[in-house]
């Protein structure tokens, strides 16, 4: 067996948008180093600057070196049928085949990352980056951030690998093995231990903070979608060099772990979970007195820090809302947002609106009116609560909704269950309500409609 240990500097942190700007190779036998390949490539790109000061590689240094389309086919033939062997091996990786394939050479190889390697034959370290290792195992790096440099160090580190190897080489290099498409700062055992149910996954970073929370009928096949295909954009990139750590919370249902994945989300907002932001609603009817004294309704972009009598995704479900009010409680449609004729409503003029928007019906008269038709509103929206399976045979999963807001949810004992509604809502852990959580849990109703028990007079 032969391995291709290889080092890249390049322009930038993913492939798609970065090119290379320096390549070494070197070609080992699992004995000693049969053949060395080096050069400098020409990114057709500018370096930034901060790439400059890491690297000592300016715009200058390779203004006449080869391009990556110039050496593919020399770097192609090295790399063919050798093992892939790096140092946090899928940057590496995702970089050359690349840019193999923009040069028409499509190339996939085994792959094999020392980062992992090392957690493996030499558990305990404080840190498995390429720099700490060396200072530990006393390896040279001469010319550090060089792809030259930093293959030396890397090949020596392998060398000592190969050394400690106890089978490990060739269990991670089996193809049933997913060990190499793991990021390289998440152990496995972390992996390995994620239970195959549904609910809530969270990936940490270094530092344990949460960067991303997702939900899964299945938490480890999930979870492991995330480190399949070789995806060369930047955010992918930067994703996985970031992830160290992965915790879960098991959930009862598919729609127990939305909820908490949305609750989550909202709580820690983590960097890279963006797609909520979608399903936030667009519009929220309001109320507000003006400086005549009536309560006046509004329908306005929706406000983060002020609560809305209700909330639509369409504008025009919000009008044809009001418009029900107006009508059914005798409202005036200027003072309600529908109107903006002078000096009163259009119904005015015609002898069908009691006059609020020109001052003839008292405030306070016009204003119970409001306040009934808001009651209305809020008494007309569903209260209900939702029984499902929970986390065991021995417990259900509730979610409670009053006047169309989710109250809360949780697990409870079949006891606890068959003791009734008043009991129920007791036991259940409050959670914020929104928009989006609702949808869902209406939707879920819609297809499930045995698992609800509808309440009146809460």
């Amino acid at each position: 067996m032969e391995y291709a240990i290889v080092d890249i500097e390049t322009t930038g942190g993913y492939a798609a948008g970065h090119g290379m700007t320096e390549i070494a190779i070197q070609i080992h036998n699992g004995v000693s180093v049969q053949n060395v390949f080096e050069t400098l490539i020409n990114p057709e790109q500018d370096i930034p600057l901060y790439i400059t000061a890491l690297t000592g590689i300016g715009n200058d240094l390779v203004r006449h070196a080869p391009t990556f389309r110039e050496v593919a086919k020399q770097i192609h033939e090295l790399l063919v049928g050798r093992v892939f062997v790096a140092h946090n091996v899928n940057f590496d990786y995702s970089f050359i085949k690349h840019h193999l394939a923009a040069c028409g050479y499509l190339w996939d190889a085994p792959k094999l990352c020392t980062v992992r390697l090392s957690r493996k034959l030499l558990p305990g370290y404080p840190s498995y980056s390429l720099g700490k290792l060396c200072q530990r195992l006393d390896i040279p790096i001469h010319q550090r951030h060089r792809a030259g440099g930093d293959v030396t160090a890397t090949r020596i580190l392998f060398e000592k690998l190969l050394v400690q190897d106890n089978g490990m080489i060739a269990a991670m290099l089996k193809k049933s093995s997913k060990e190499q498409a793991l990021p390289a700062n998440l152990p496995r055992e972390e992996f390995e231990q994620l239970p195959q149910t549904a609910g809530v996954y969270y990936f940490k970073n270094q530092k344990g903070k949460v960067i991303y929370v997702g939900k899964a009928r299945n938490i480890k096949k999930r979870v492991g979608t995330h480190f399949s295909g070789q995806n060369p954009n930047q955010q992918r990139q930067n994703f996985l060099r970031h992830i160290h750590h992965i915790s879960y919370t098991c959930c009862g249902t598919e729609l127990m772990a939305l909820l908490l994945e949305a609750t989550e989300i909202k709580r820690l907002w983590p960097e890279n979970n963006r797609a909520l932001k979608r399903f936030e609603p667009k519009y929220g009817l309001y109320t507000y007195e003006d400086q005549n004294g009536y309560h006046r309704l509004a329908i306005n972009k929706h406000q983060k820090f002020q609560k809305a009598c209700l909330s639509f995704t369409h504008i025009s479900d919000a009008y044809n809302q009001v418009s029900k009010l107006l009508h059914k409680h005798q409202l005036c449609a200027k003072l309600c947002g529908l109107q903006q004729t002078k000096p009163g409503c259009l119904d005015q003029q015609q002898g069908n609106c009691h006059g609020a928007c020109i001052g003839i019906e008292p405030a306070s008269v016009y204003n119970l009116r409001v306040s009934e038709a808001l009651s209305t509103l809020s008494s007309s929206l569903p209260s209900f609560y939702l029984i499902d399976q929970g986390r065991t045979m021995s417990e259900r999963s509730c979610i409670w909704v009053e006047e169309g807001r989710l109250y809360g949810m949780g697990y409870l004992d079949i006891d606890v269950i068959e003791s009734g509604p008043n009991v129920i809502k007791k036991q259940l852990t409050l959670y914020p309500s929104s928009h989006y959580m609702m949808q869902l849990i209406m939707h879920y109703i819609e297809k499930h409609p045995h698992h609800v028990t509808w309440l009146h007079g809460i």
